[in-house]
């Protein structure tokens, strides 16, 4: 069933942690060091929900540690930084024990923890404190970030295991042949929503369903070599049986051991993962030039001044001077990232603490590889920006600010140009939390006429706590933005934010028109809706308006940036499928789990919904009669009403006959059209294949699944009568062992459909005395509920399918297995049926943390109005792997029109204000095509409506040509709109020019 009663608030994150989240609530942490990055860590850990974690810090809250630790407010200065921040991170998740620590990190003290992060610490520190938790078996992870940069560290031990190593479910697939041979070959299909291969070489495999070959059923798991996207040889067959038809191949994951180095070893030797074998030379100079800074602080007891040429020469010489180089030293890198390496950025803390975190959890969990073992991250891009270089020691040196830790990046100057900043935070989910808060500590819209607007239609729920850092419990059924506004008031009291909640799409154009997009100086889009997220591009592009798009699923995430006239548009991204399966797949040819799913949310809908919906209407409406056809669904009302229930008793008994006619009568009619010999032509079985042979059920109440399921299907059909419920299961089980039900006869004459084509259906003559018959019982129906004194109106109550209530997901669960059952099929678990049956993309407050901070380092970029391509990225970063990958996005396109050359961004603007000071007419927006551009107009449109054409009579023509833009709109019918889109075409224009010209922006008076 629901599992514990914590998954209604971490159900999302159950989805990326799998079974291992289970060791969460036993386990014990220690977060060393409470700066931006320690505290993003121990925020990540607190919010996951793990048992226990010790924050240690020596040091007292300045107020540059305001730059990037969100978690301490002006009350905390001159405090401790891990006493300081104990009542905030406890706030976070009450389950959670959070302690703080002030003394040292003795081994008495380190011995009781499973996982030891250590970030801001001496090179000596993390040495003692490595070799201990190496030789205790105690999970070690070193992360620290200085100025651009970053660096992560992992020993998990020697002999480290991984129990479930991959993302995702095991995939399976339907057998369609199995060769015998030496070695066999097994053919299968893919699946709806797979691209490539689904297995991949080395996987193992079993086997379920097989007919024929039935040895390889219940086999141990056996490795297979892949052939091609649908073929697999997997060993020796010859002596088995000859394959006939059915069965199941289905990967199995296996546990996988890792084994670490110390971190004295891996210091001097070390193993860096990398996105690609070109980044390593650069890894390799990061890791000199941190060694090389542990030894300038040791020798200067400070860190290099930001932008001091001799101090960033010395950390240079000291790179030089380490001796195990492997390969050529970047010395631009080394000086570049000393020379800012006194600088604390929000983001960057977000990156690095965020990946950490979740090798934290790996540890804990042991779902997934841990990084092997060293990762670096830098955006020294930033320092390429034009002019950054000409930035001296004045520029960045402190002001006694808050923001000194960015200022000693980027100088004080930009740090003023960001409070000036306007921006739109579309969304306040899980990443738009993220966003709003290193906006806080950047000081993004802090100035007196910076503005920044968070917009979001949603209310804050129980299943957001564990990875939306700005909401609490107090929160729950509270207007996220407006919540969300006042976190960031709390975080930053100067930064100027207005919460509305609105939807950003057609309905709020009036709202937010171009002029309001052009006011901008950017957009944030934390939008989980594909359909959301392209009008929000679209509108950016028309309005010139800089866009950063982020997006997660799971531990993957991707932020990508939008540059007017510098990069290409972000384009259409592919919708997901949204179980559109073929309908005679679902009723019955089912072969995935999928597809029992997707059935049983139809059922669902078929049985609590709409029967409600019509009967319903029938009461209310007195010609709902002579509106319906003849047939289904005047038989549908019927059958409602003559099976209303009296009682819980009848419920349950109601539920027991649907049972009986999905899994067992159901089952047998289709088996006795398609008996399981049946062949399509001589010596083709019908049933191989896509289509697996199924068998009917016979219904036991002491079987605990056939309970689940009549349980839920009589609670839901009850609560649709408003009758009320009861979950003793020894008394359902006495009522349902009284019902008796008719043997199953055989219908002869059925047809089933065997494909989605359109057949010619034959007319079946109307039986006018029954209809006749139907419609007076069903007036007289009515008629009699009316008079009812205790007839409740509406008389029944739909029931709308919902993820997040557990008696909807335990049918759907039920409904699911049993189906199932019948076909052979590999049951879930009621987790796993709700992820899938409620299409719910599984988060984790890892990746919308690192997606957040990788999208405001392109933030910095926009704010430095930055027109280089080359210091632009857009990123890609998979948690599960330790990967991330950032590539400079593509350029503006651009296409020729009109004897010239355009870029995807331009556009032609006209304010189309007549002479006397009334919208222009169509003729004067002709002639200024003509006179601006030498265009001959030969069609003129806004959306579908025809403003001109060049082909029509005289008349119709003078008609057009003398109306106002404002005119034809109303005569269209079309809302009024002060800035317009009008397509155009012009004489000698290109057929294949269709889609590639300047668009018209016409603003109205």
């Amino acid at each position: 069933m629901a599992g514990s009663e914590e998954e209604p608030r971490y159900s999302r994150q159950l989805y990326v942690l799998g079974g291992g989240a289970r060791r969460l609530p036993g386990s014990a942490v220690l977060v060393s060091g409470l700066r931006g990055t320690g505290a993003q860590v121990a925020t990540a850990l607190v919010l996951a929900g793990i048992g226990r974690v010790v924050l240690h810090d020596c040091g007292a809250a300045c107020t540059a540690d305001r730059t990037q630790q969100f978690l301490l407010e002006e009350s905390d200065l001159g405090q401790n930084r891990a006493k300081a921040s104990q009542q905030a991170l406890a706030e976070l998740n009450p389950r959670v024990v959070v302690e703080a620590h002030t003394g040292e990190l003795s081994e008495t003290f380190l011995a009781s923890f499973q996982v030891v992060v250590l970030t801001e610490s001496p090179l000596e520190e993390q040495l003692r404190i490595g070799d201990f938790c190496h030789a205790r078996g105690i999970c070690f992870i070193v992360a620290d970030t200085k100025g651009l940069a970053g660096q992560l560290f992992c020993d998990f031990g020697e002999h480290f295991v991984v129990d479930d190593p991959a993302e995702g479910d095991p995939v399976s697939a339907a057998v369609e042949h199995i060769s015998r041979g030496n070695p066999g070959v097994v053919t299968h299909m893919g699946t709806e929503n797979s691209h490539g291969q689904l297995f991949h070489d080395g996987d193992l495999v079993t086997f379920s369903g097989v007919q024929g070959m039935t040895e390889l059923n219940g086999q141990e798991p056996v490795p297979v070599h892949v052939l091609d996207a649908f073929r697999l040889e997997i060993g020796d067959t010859s002596s088995f049986s000859p394959y006939r038809c059915g069965g199941l191949v289905s990967q199995v994951q296996q546990p996988q051991q890792c084994s670490h180095k110390p971190l004295c070893q891996a210091v001097e030797e070390p193993k860096i993962q990398v996105a690609s074998p070109e980044d390593l030379p650069r890894s390799l100079s990061l890791h000199a030039a941190f060694q090389a800074l542990h030894a300038f602080r040791r020798e200067r007891g400070r860190l290099p001044r930001p932008r001091a040429p001799a101090d960033a020469e010395r950390v240079l010489e000291l790179a030089r001077s380490l001796g195990a180089q492997q390969g050529p030293l970047d010395e631009d890198i080394v000086r570049a990232f000393a020379t800012v390496s006194a600088g604390d950025l929000c983001p960057v803390a977000a990156v690095v603490g965020a990946l950490a975190a979740q090798e934290a959890l790996k540890a804990v969990t042991g779902k997934f590889v841990p990084l092997d073992q060293w990762l670096y991250f830098d955006a020294l891009e930033c320092l390429a920006l034009a002019g950054a270089a000409q930035l001296t020691e004045a520029d960045c040196a402190p002001r006694g600010s808050r923001y000194d830790g960015q200022i000693a990046v980027f100088g004080a100057n930009f740090q003023e140009n960001l409070g000036h900043q306007k921006y739109l935070v579309v969304g306040a989910g899980a990443i738009g939390c993220e966003l709003l808060k290193n906006f806080a500590m950047m000081g993004l819209a802090a100035g007196p006429d910076g503005e920044l607007i968070v917009t979001d239609m949603d209310t804050v729920a129980l299943s957001n706590l564990h990875r939306q850092f700005l909401y609490r419990s107090a929160d729950i059924s509270e207007p996220k933005s407006v919540v969300a506004a006042a976190a960031v008031q709390r975080m930053n009291p100067d930064v100027r934010v207005t919460p509305h909640q609105n939807q950003v799409g057609p309905a709020t154009e009036m709202l937010y028109k171009d002029n309001f997009f052009r006011h901008l100086d950017g957009v944030a889009s934390a939008l989980d809706t594909i359909e959301a997220r392209t009008y929000l591009e679209r509108r950016c592009l028309r309005c010139r308006t800089p866009l950063l798009d982020s997006g997660t699923e799971g531990t993957r995430g991707n932020v990508l940036a939008m540059v007017p006239s510098v990069t290409e548009p972000l384009g259409p991204a592919s919708a997901p499928r949204d179980g559109a399966f073929p309908m005679c797949t679902l009723r019955h040819f089912p072969r995935t789990i999928q597809h029992t799913l997707q059935w049983a949310r139809d059922e669902f809908e078929g049985l609590f919904q709409l029967p409600a919906e019509q009967v319903n209407q029938f009461i209310e409406d007195p010609a709902f009669l002579e509106q319906q056809l003849p047939g289904k669904v005047l038989e549908q009302v019927w059958e409602s009403l003559r099976e209303r229930p009296q009682d819980w008793r009848d419920c349950v008994r109601w539920a027991r006959r649907r049972w009986q006619r999905c899994y067992h009568d159901a089952i047998a009619q289709l088996l006795h059209i398609y008996p399981p010999e049946h062949e399509t032509s001589p010596g083709v079985p019908f049933w191989a294949g896509d289509r697996s042979c199924p068998h009917p059920l016979t219904f036991n109440p002491d079987n605990d699944i056939h309970l689940d399921y009549v349980l839920a299907a009589a609670h839901l059909f009850a609560q649709v009568h408003r009758v009320p419920p009861c979950s003793d299961r020894a008394a359902i089980r006495a009522i349902l062992r009284d019902v008796v039900l008719p043997p199953f006869a055989p219908q002869e004459g059925l047809q089933i459909p065997l494909t989605e084509e359109p057949t010619e259906k034959a007319q079946v003559p109307t039986d006018h005395r029954q209809l006749t018959k139907l419609t007076q019982d069903l007036v007289q129906w009515r008629q009699e509920l009316l008079r009812d004194e205790d007839t409740q109106a509406p008389l029944m109550e739909p029931i709308h399918f919902e993820k997040d209530n557990d008696v909807h997901i335990d049918f759907i669960t039920a409904a699911s297995n049993l189906r199932a059952e019948n076909y052979g099929i590999s049951p879930v678990n009621w987790l796993t049926s709700k992820r899938i049956a409620g299409r719910i993309v599984p988060a984790i407050i890892t990746t919308t943390a690192a997606v957040a901070g990788l999208a405001c380092l392109e933030i910095y970029k926009l704010v430095w109005g930055c027109q280089e391509l080359s210091c632009y990225r857009n990123s890609n970063i998979s948690l599960s792997a330790c990967l991330l990958l950032r590539v400079q996005p593509l350029p503006a396109s651009t296409y020729r029109y009109g004897r010239r050359e355009w870029s995807c961004w331009d556009r032609l603007e006209l304010r189309a204000v007549g002479a006397d000071g009334q919208a222009m007419t169509v003729q004067e927006v002709l002639d200024w095509l003509q006179r601006t551009h030498g265009w001959t107009v030969t069609m003129l449109l806004c959306g579908d409506t025809m403003l001109y054409d060049s082909k029509a009579d005289a008349e119709t023509r003078a008609r057009q040509q003398a109306q106002r833009l404002s005119e034809s709109l109303e005569d269209a019918r079309m809302p009024q709109q002060q800035d317009l889109e009008l397509l155009y075409m012009c004489e000698g224009e290109d057929a294949e020019a269709e889609d590639s010209r300047p668009p018209l922006l016409c603003s109205l008076p």
